[in-house]
C-alpha cells in the first residue's frame, strides 16, 4: 500500500499540467498593482493639470478685468468651471489669497489649508483681495478620494488629510493687481 501511495505521488509531482497556471498566479497580483498604480498616477496627474488650468483661467480673469477683485465665491466658482474634471469641486475646493510684499521674506505657510471634512463648519480662510500694484498670492487645495485606496499608488496616498484616505492636490498663481 505504502509502494502503491508513493508511485502515485512520485507520477503526480512529475506533471507538467497546469504549471502556467501557477505561474500566472504568482505574477498576477504583481502586474495588477501596477497597472492600477499606472492608473492612479495618470489620474492624479489629469486632476492636478485640469485644477491648474482653472486656477490659471481664473487669475487671467481677474488680471485683465480692471474692475473690482471676485468675491471667494465666484473665484471658486471660476476655476470650478475652467478645472472640468473635479468631482464636487464647489465643495472640496478650499482658496487662499494673500498680499505679499516682495521686498521682504515670504510668510506665507507651508502647508496650505484644505477643507477639513470632519468639521461641520470650516474655519475662514485668507482672502485678502489687495489694492493696487499689491503682489497677490493665489492656492487652491483640493481633496480627492483615491480611485483603488487598498492597492498600490492608491494605498500609499489614502494617508491623506488628517487620515481621511483623501490626498490634497495643492495650486498656486501670483499676480499683480493691475490699477483701475
Amino acid at each position: 500500500m505504502i509502494k502503491s501511495l508513493a508511485r502515485h505521488l512520485g507520477h503526480f509531482w512529475r506533471q507538467t499540467r497546469g504549471s502556467a497556471t501557477i505561474e500566472f498566479v504568482i505574477v498576477f497580483p504583481a502586474f495588477m498593482v501596477l497597472f492600477v498604480s499606472a492608473f492612479e498616477a495618470g489620474l492624479m496627474q489629469i486632476r492636478a493639470t485640469m485644477l491648474e488650468r482653472g486656477l490659471d483661467l481664473a487669475v487671467r480673469d481677474v488680471r485683465l478685468s480692471t474692475g473690482s477683485t471676485p468675491t471667494y465665491e465666484e473665484l471658486k466658482r471660476d476655476i470650478c468651471n475652467g478645472a472640468g474634471l473635479i468631482p464636487n469641486c464647489l465643495e472640496s475646493l478650499r482658496l487662499e489669497m494673500r498680499r505679499i510684499d516682495p521686498r521682504q521674506t515670504m510668510n506665507v505657510p507651508v502647508k496650505a489649508e484644505c477643507v477639513d471634512r470632519q468639521q461641520p463648519v470650516q474655519p475662514a480662510v485668507r482672502y485678502d483681495v489687495g489694492a493696487e500694484n499689491d503682489l497677490m498670492l493665489l492656492r487652491a487645495c483640493v481633496l480627492f478620494r483615491p480611485f483603488a485606496p487598498t492597492t498600490g499608488l492608491g494605498f500609499q496616498l489614502a494617508g491623506g488629510e488628517a487620515g481621511s484616505g483623501e490626498y490634497a492636490l495643492v495650486t498656486m498663481s501670483a499676480y499683480v493687481s493691475e490699477p483701475q
